[in-house]
């Protein structure tokens, strides 16, 4: 105790400056580092928060109204090209390509008689029997009777394309969203029923137009996706929209009118992924991103 009591006043305070001073040295330079390190990065590379997750979403809707009879898909379920999502009655359609089939047959059978018709007045107007107007006469009749039996075909072609219309198949393989169609529903034709998204997927960068410069296609891109915080994705600049978002907006600006204020605008770059996304980190569309182009 009596050892402690003798260290110098000023070999204590100095101590305690040590204490402090050599902790914030390391903090001095550790904070220079990342400074340094982030100021590099930034001139090297172009960054937004102002991206997102995009893909190819089809919608589906039918070809025919009717009462839907079945529905084989559910919410979110995977689908694969060609597969059957769902049935509209076709009985009604089913009636409408039997009257066509009869139609067709009584044209036929005109026209096969307006045929013989033609070809027996050719036989008499040879030996003058009878005259070149009666003659025409057949001929203006077996003309009418084969576009009429053609118009039946053509509508029996329709009648079995309608048909064929209510069952509703996947035109490509998806995954369903957006399902809205349900058993026993009466649908329109062009009513949505359903969306199936692909499994494409890439990143849409609304860049600033100042930041544009730089960008080419081709330059790598790390990519980070805030649902999965920590996983790193990599992948290139694809293309670059020739027009800003502004301009293909549902009400783009008119900056001829009015007062004019400059605005920076955004452009949208088109980044792909360099490998398919690892099944473990699915992709939503819409999903925020931030990409990071490497420009230099």
């Amino acid at each position: 105790m009596s050892d402690k009591l003798n260290v110098p006043v000023k070999k204590i305070k100095l101590l305690h400056k040590k204490r402090f001073i050599i902790p914030a040295i390391v903090l001095l330079i550790l904070g220079c580092s990342f400074g340094l390190y982030y100021y590099f990065y930034a001139l090297s590379h172009t960054s937004t928060d102002d991206a997102f997750i995009e893909g190819h979403a089809i919608s589906i809707s039918p070809k025919v109204s009717g009462h839907i009879l079945k529905v084989y898909i559910d919410d979110n379920q995977e689908v694969k090209e060609g597969e059957l999502l769902a049935e509209i009655d076709p009985r009604d359609y089913e009636t409408r390509l039997k009257m066509a089939e009869a139609n067709l047959e009584a044209a036929q059978a005109k026209a096969a008689q307006a045929e013989e018709d033609v070809s027996r007045y050719k036989k008499l107007i040879l030996n003058d029997e009878i005259s070149k107007q009666n003659m025409e006469h057949v001929l203006v009749r077996a003309r009418v009777a084969n576009a009429e039996a053609d118009q039946s075909k053509a509508a029996l072609e329709q009648a079995k394309l309608e048909l064929s219309y209510t069952k509703i198949y996947a035109p490509s393989a998806g995954r369903v969203t957006e399902k809205s169609v349900e058993e026993g529903a009466f649908v329109q034709i062009g009513q949505m029923l359903l969306t199936i998204v692909t499994p494409e997927r890439w990143v849409v960068a609304n860049l600033k137009e100042t930041d544009l410069k730089n960008i080419l296609p081709g330059q790598p891109v790390t990519i980070t996706i805030d649902a999965y915080p920590g996983k790193v994705f990599k992948g290139h600049v694809d293309s670059i929209q020739r027009g800003t978002g502004a301009r293909f907006s549902l009400l783009p600006p008119e900056n001829a009118s009015g007062n004019y204020i400059k605005i920076v605008q955004r452009v949208p770059v088109k980044i792909v992924f360099d490998e398919e996304p690892d099944p473990k980190h699915p992709l939503a569309l819409g999903m925020s991103v931030i990409p990071a182009i490497k420009i230099k």
